[in-house]
C-alpha cells in the first residue's frame, strides 16, 4: 500500500526557511508527476511546485526563486525547499504522487489527477 508522509513544518519568522520532506512507501517518485501543494485556511488547495519523471519542474510565480522542489530516488524521498518565506505562505503542505503528467490548467499547476495524497505538515510564518 502505498503511503506519503510529510515532514519538516514548522513555524519560522518572515524571511525564514524550511525544508519540507516526503517519503513514500512502496512508490518510486520518479515514476511519474509529483508535487507539492499547500491549502490555507478558508482557502481552496493550490499548486507549489511540480516535477516530472525526467526531473524537470515548474513553480507557481508566486514562489519562484524561493522555493526549490527536488528528490532523491535512492531514498524515495521528495523535497520542497522553501526559502524567504512570508507569512502569505502559510499553510498547510501536502505532497502529492502518480500523475502522468504535470499539467497546467488557465495557467494554473493541476491537481485533479494525483493518485495519491500526504496528510500533509503545517507551515506558519509570522512574526
Amino acid at each position: 500500500q502505498v503511503k506519503l508522509m510529510e515532514s519538516g513544518g514548522g513555524s519560522v519568522q518572515p524571511g525564514g526557511s524550511l525544508r519540507l520532506s516526503c517519503v513514500a512507501s512502496e512508490y518510486t517518485f520518479s515514476r511519474h508527476c509529483v508535487g507539492w501543494y499547500r491549502q490555507a485556511p478558508g482557502k481552496e488547495r493550490e499548486g507549489v511546485a511540480v516535477m516530472n519523471d525526467e526531473g524537470s519542474t515548474s513553480y507557481e510565480d508566486f514562489v519562484k526563486g524561493r522555493f526549490t522542489i527536488s528528490r532523491d530516488n535512492n531514498a524515495n524521498t521528495l523535497y520542497l525547499q522553501m526559502n524567504g518565506l512570508k507569512p502569505e505562505d502559510t499553510a498547510m503542505y501536502y505532497c502529492a504522487a502518480d500523475m502522468k503528467l504535470c499539467t497546467v490548467v488557465a495557467g494554473l499547476l493541476d491537481d485533479t489527477d494525483y493518485t495519491y495524497w500526504g496528510q500533509g505538515t503545517q507551515v506558519t510564518v509570522s512574526s
